[in-house]
């Protein structure tokens, strides 16, 4: 299962989950403030490649022959 970040809206706090993707944008309760308003945060890596928005990563495809120069 993968690890999903999360902030609370109440107060602020960010935290990680490991859920299945299924459920990976139903409201989770803050550890902090045991509130339910939270949302799932983008996390970097996903916003350098593009994967929340269904882009293509261009580190698979580096472009090289395979050798060394």
């Amino acid at each position: 299962m993968p690890l999903y970040e999360y902030e609370c809206d109440q107060c602020g706090e960010s935290f990680e989950l490991i859920v299945p993707m299924s459920e990976k944008d139903n409201a989770k309760e803050c550890p902090q403030c045991h509130q339910a308003d939270t949302h799932r945060k983008l996390s970097t890596i996903a916003s350098l490649f593009g994967l929340e928005s269904g882009g293509s990563s261009s580190a698979s495809s580096c472009g090289s022959s395979g050798g060394f120069a």
